[in-house]
């Protein structure tokens, strides 16, 4: 982005006590800044500018004034201007807020906060870091965050789950635009299912947030936002990828936002079609990384039905076949060993916005559902010509999945004046029904289970004064699943040291329900058969009690930024689950999933940004933790039980560098580096005899990104070339053949990836 200087042009008589009017108008690179707020702050006279950037103030006085302009992901900026008697127009160039510190962030409290005044720590994900790092989808964006793994968990269907702080899949909530129908079938594969083009931004919480979110969310909380149209334009994108000159993976978009003469309605339509080819890595035709035909749809509207009340409707739908195992061209059970996935996913949530009492009170009602639908093929090949072969032919393991996640609920808001600061009183109820079935009538394999919630939260969230904030609440949540109710209290402490430095403290609780269904309750292949996870009897959930404190200092000049944070955090589990081997059947490995006793997890983040001459932007992010049950785990029948987290790495960091040359050219890279960890590599496979724990190498994984950018009139063309995994660094030890272990897989979720993309905008 070029250097966005501020520059005030006034032209003025001499100094009067008659009131003038005041033009002009916003901008940012050259461009326009819409809804931008614009206010005389001693006067407290404000406007918004237009979708082109233009404002006028009326009844301004004449002499010096502050003038304060306010824009999201814009630095806010305080001038002094002069108004005299003749025509007074002002130009305003911002600069932007590379790091997001003042923008309006929702997750942390479940109402609009400035990032810097928030209690609670939240880190943004912006598209702009989406578009730099070249994510294709949710997946590939989260790793670029302290304290955020995103790992593929199967080498044959590649289903993936993100760790926060060392924690596994289930142990966070994915909400999508603050609702909680990211269901735990949809999170199997749904982060691979969310395409980039659809993403506004991604907010993250760590530490229990149970307080308002109820259930999993003990790890922490990943809310997607969608976009929403704020100018009307359209935009057609075309990324193709080379998987190590083997395998190609295509993917097609388009955005097209439309706006009302006024502003007061507009909708966003996005599409998105991907096809992959399987990629086969150690030659033995089953693939690494598997096939891939998907398409999706998502609208999202708004309507202002007045000054004081809003009306948002996100609808989404995907359909996606997914093909891993033996690559062959003939139906999925003739395979040696195959997964086959067809999902038809269909989602969305209904929002109503009131404003009243002079804006000191707002009430927001809200509807959300995801329905998802998925046939499936999950199988080994019995040896060719036997007769548990031929009852194969005659019986192929076909499944099928009906997953229904319904959200209904409120939240009213209320400022008050204390005599201390002030105060906004939060109280909300929702309820939460999630109904799956998973189905497999050859393996005896079946989950039919209904689940309900109802959750009831207050919170408080006092500013006791200019530099002192302080955040209490609890949620009370009736689960289905459990015979007591549930109490889930939170305290949060900020402290304003100085202007550009705050200091937080937290205290959260958490709890998991032991739901039927979960990320790591995937039905997966090991020595020849499949691996099935049941649920154990008088299963209890599991609880936390979450411990964080940070300090992050950020220093601004007119050319130039940098700041840090330093975080630490520590989680004491109770009754945590495990997954104990009970051996094996006809179909292959058994599990119970059981209490234990407890664990901890520890550790802190480091995070460091600068933002040199507003043309070198950088971020990184460096995390050490250590997680350890109380009591050694059993994870195979042949192996002694070990107090460690598997597949949890204590270090691991990530990178990321843009430089802008110039108004054409942009380059940018970014690093992943994950450290040693803990894997289990069970035998059956002809390079695996026995059962192993197996400590894994650290994994460094570059990518670069050049890009050329050409505006003509009111087009503009992007260009891009690229390399994902630059050095190659990959597993190298992958089992063969049907009998593999599909769990054995660690590092980097790809090879070495060679990329180009076209990207028109018009506006």
């Amino acid at each position: 982005m070029n250097i966005c200087i501020l520059s005030i042009v006034l032209f003025f008589s001499f100094s009067s006590s008659y009131s003038q009017i005041v033009k002009g108008k916003v901008t940012c690179d050259n461009e326009a800044v819409p809804f931008a707020n614009v206010i005389i702050h001693d006067k407290k006279i404000g406007t918004l500018t237009d979708s082109e950037g233009f404002f006028i103030l009326e009844n301004v006085p004449v002499g010096s004034r502050n003038l304060i302009v306010s824009a999201l992901n814009m630095i806010e900026k305080e001038v002094l201007i002069e108004v005299g008697l003749d025509e007074n127009y002002i130009n305003i160039e911002m600069l932007p807020s590379i790091f997001d510190l003042d923008q309006v962030v929702l997750t942390g409290t479940k109402n609009p906060k400035k990032k810097i005044n928030s209690p609670i720590i939240v880190n943004i994900i912006n598209s702009k870091k989406l578009q730099n790092i070249q994510a294709c989808n949710l997946a590939e964006g989260l790793n670029f965050q302290s304290g955020l793994r995103v790992e593929n968990d199967c080498q044959t269907c590649n289903y993936t789950q993100l760790r926060m702080n060392g924690l596994p899949g289930g142990y966070s909530q994915i909400l999508i635009n603050g609702k909680a129908i990211f269901s735990p079938l949809t999170g199997l594969y749904g982060m691979d299912h969310i395409p980039v083009n659809m993403i506004d931004r991604i907010e993250i919480v760590h530490g229990g947030g149970s307080a308002l979110y109820g259930s999993s969310a003990v790890g922490g909380v990943v809310n997607i936002f969608t976009k929403i149209p704020t100018k009307n334009g359209n935009s057609l994108g075309y990324n193709f990828n080379s998987i190590n000159k083997k395998s190609t993976d295509r993917i097609l978009y388009a955005n097209s936002t439309i706006l009302s003469k006024n502003n007061k309605t507009g909708f966003t339509i996005y599409i998105n079609n991907r096809q992959r080819q399987p990629y086969d890595h150690n030659n033995d035709n089953f693939s690494e990384i598997s096939k891939i035909n998907g398409n999706f749809f998502g609208l999202n509207l708004f309507s202002n039905l007045n000054q004081n009340s809003k009306i948002e409707l996100n609808i989404g739908s995907l359909s996606e076949y997914r093909y891993g195992g033996e690559i062959v061209e003939t139906p999925a059970y003739i395979a040696m060993q195959a997964e086959e996935r067809q999902h038809r996913v269909l989602i969305g949530n209904l929002d109503y916005q009131l404003y009243f009492n002079n804006q000191k009170s707002s009430l927001d009602l809200y509807l959300a559902a995801q329905n998802t639908k998925r046939d499936h093929y999950t199988g080994v090949r019995p040896e060719l010509g036997s007769i548990e072969d031929a009852n194969h032919l005659l019986n192929p393991p076909y499944g099928s999945s009906l997953n229904l996640t319904q959200q209904a609920g409120f939240q009213l808001n209320h400022k008050m004046a204390t005599g201390i600061g002030s105060n906004l009183i939060s109280f909300g109820s929702e309820y939460i029904y999630d109904d799956v079935r998973d189905e497999i009538n050859t393996y005896n394999y079946l989950i039919d289970q209904n689940v309900y919630s109802l959750g009831t939260f207050v919170q408080s969230d006092w500013n006791v004064f200019e530099k002192i904030n302080l955040l209490c609440g609890i949620r009370i949540d009736n689960h289905s699943l459990l015979d007591n109710i549930i109490l889930s209290p939170r305290v949060s402490f900020l402290y304003k040291i100085k202007s550009n430095t705050q200091m937080r403290f937290s205290y959260s609780t958490g709890f998991r329900a032991p739901q039927a269904f979960d990320a790591d309750m995937h039905i997966s292949f090991a020595g020849g058969g499949i691996s099935r996870i049941s649920l154990s009897e008088n299963l209890k959930e599991e609880n936390s009690r979450s411990i964080s404190s940070s300090i992050n200092y950020d220093k601004f000049s007119i050319n130039n930024s940098f700041g840090f944070t330093f975080q630490t955090f520590y989680t004491r589990l109770n009754n945590v689950f495990f997954y104990d081997p009970q051996g094996m059947d006809e179909f292959g490995e058994l599990y119970i999933k059981r209490n234990g006793d407890g664990a901890i997890v520890q550790g802190m983040t480091l995070e460091f940004r600068a933002n040199i001459i507003s043309k070198l932007v950088f971020d990184s992010g460096f995390t050490y933790q250590i997680s350890k049950y109380d009591s050694p785990i059993n994870y195979s029948l042949e192996l002694p039980s070990l107090t460690d987290f598997l597949r949890t790495p204590e270090k691991y960091a990530y990178a990321t560098l843009d430089y802008k040359l110039n108004e054409n050219f942009n380059f940018s890279a970014n690093l992943i580096y994950t450290g040693p960890m803990i894997l289990i590599h069970m035998s059956g496979s002809p390079e695996q005899i026995s059962d192993e724990y197996f400590i894994t190498d650290k994994f460094n994984v570059l990518g670069i990104k050049a890009s050329y950018l050409k505006k003509i009139n009111e087009m503009t063309y992007e260009f891009s070339l690229g390399i994902k995994n630059l050095t190659n660094s990959y597993q190298n030890n992958f089992d063969s053949s049907k009998n593999r272990d599909s769990n054995f897989v660690y590092g980097p979720s790809s090879p070495r990836i060679f990329y180009f993309s076209i990207n028109f905008i018009s506006l």
